[in-house]
């Protein structure tokens, strides 16, 4: 499928410089392609997403809020990042100094709300965001100046994870979908490794036999899956979750993001996977469609996240749905407190508490998961429900 398909009639056009944008990166990519033949899935997802001054994330677009392509829970208000800042209360209670280390900001709307929500005597004594995109570092340092200017000297940006020992707590909301992934197919002969390949001034599926690797990791799934079945899976995200987390002598990585465990993850009915992209706050499944321009996400096999942090050195703290995990942080209380804040924020604030709990929206699709280390307390956000049993 090309980015000329008749699926795009829905989608509407980008304008001509963002055009020569995408087509600056799908130049790079096909002369990829052009040496080393097809080339895997992930490698395009990689570039699509992270190509230096190309990629989606590294390009300067507008991603996040009405004028972007989607908006995560932070850029709804401060409700979610009020009831994050009580788990965050607990344990800082428990570690006495710490830090926060925030994987990919954002807007920086999330490391805002948090540094005023916190109690100020239990405040973190550096706020680190690993970013890896200048242009999002530039907009995030620019929302705290205006917004808390008075925390920004508590704010650190990094370009790789800490290297020195540290104790607090990792924050990555919707960060592992956009981890690049590889692709592969069940076919009569084995498992083949899903290749993008060139064609007709765009992109097209192709194949070929998975290497060891590959064919090993889906192996190891121990999962039925018919012939014709094809499906996601992440390669990297045991050495990527070691990275971001190996310094952390002591503290918590809360991960919050949409995904399935593994039984439901690759169930019959999700026979073409799980990938999702994002344009202008339309959801569709064209990877090919004006690369650079739009988000491209794979849903998390929560039980290979959890299987990661054991490799890491993390024990499974717990793992629930968003709207079970922020009602055990005091959604009602939290919500409460703003209200009598400002009694103009009520409808808008009923707005984000439905679209942040209710099943069809973000309630449910989104799940939430702690890897601890050196924590001998449970955790308010699964005490309501803990679904670890169906990992």
């Amino acid at each position: 499928m090309s980015r000329h398909s008749k699926s795009h009639n829905a989608l509407p056009e980008p304008p001509d410089e963002l055009k020569q944008l995408s087509d600056a990166l799908s130049d790079v990519i096909r002369a990829e392609i052009r040496t080393r033949g097809p080339i895997p899935f992930s490698r395009y997802m990689e570039m699509a997403l992270y190509q230096p001054g190309l990629g989606y994330y590294s390009a300067g677009l507008h991603k996040l809020g009405e004028k972007g392509d989607f908006i995560t829970s932070p850029e709804l208000g401060s409700l979610f990042a009020g009831c994050l800042a009580r788990q965050v209360e607990e344990l800082a209670r428990h570690l006495g100094q710490y830090d926060i280390l925030e994987i990919g900001a954002g807007s920086g709307r999330l490391a805002t709300d948090i540094l005023l929500s916190i109690d100020p005597s239990l405040r973190p004594q550096r706020y680190r965001i690993l970013e890896r995109s200048a242009d999002l570092r530039k907009v995030q340092r620019e929302h705290l100046a205006a917004t808390a200017p008075q925390w920004l000297e508590r704010v650190e940006w990094l370009d790789q994870p800490p290297r020195e020992a540290w104790q607090g707590i990792i924050l990555a909301n919707e960060v592992i979908d956009a981890l690049a992934v590889e692709r592969f197919r069940v076919a009569e002969s084995g498992i083949e490794q899903i290749c993008v390949a060139e064609a007709d001034g765009g992109f097209e599926w192709s194949s070929r036999p998975a290497p060891a690797k590959l064919a090993e990791a889906v192996d190891r799934l121990a999962v039925e899956l018919h012939t014709g079945y094809q499906s996601e899976i992440d390669l990297h995200l045991p050495d990527w979750l070691s990275a971001v987390s190996h310094s952390m002598h002591r503290g918590l990585a809360l991960f919050i993001d949409y995904g399935y465990p593994r039984r439901e993850f690759y169930l019959p009915e999700r026979s073409d996977g799980t990938l999702i992209c994002h344009y202008r706050h339309r959801a569709h499944d064209d990877v090919f469609f004006w690369p650079g321009l739009q988000d491209i996400t794979a849903f998390i096999d929560f039980t290979a996240l959890a299987e990661a942090g054991a490799r890491s050195g993390l024990q499974l703290e717990g793992y629930t749905s968003q709207v079970m995990f922020l009602l055990g942080c005091g959604l009602e209380q939290v919500l409460t407190g703003q209200l009598a804040l400002s009694e103009d924020a009520g409808m808008s604030l009923s707005a984000q508490a439905r679209q942040l709990t209710m099943p069809g929206m973000m309630g449910e699709r989104f799940q939430v998961m702690g890897l601890g280390r050196k924590l001998d307390f449970s955790l308010k956000g699964f005490e309501l429900l803990d679904l670890r049993h169906r990992l």
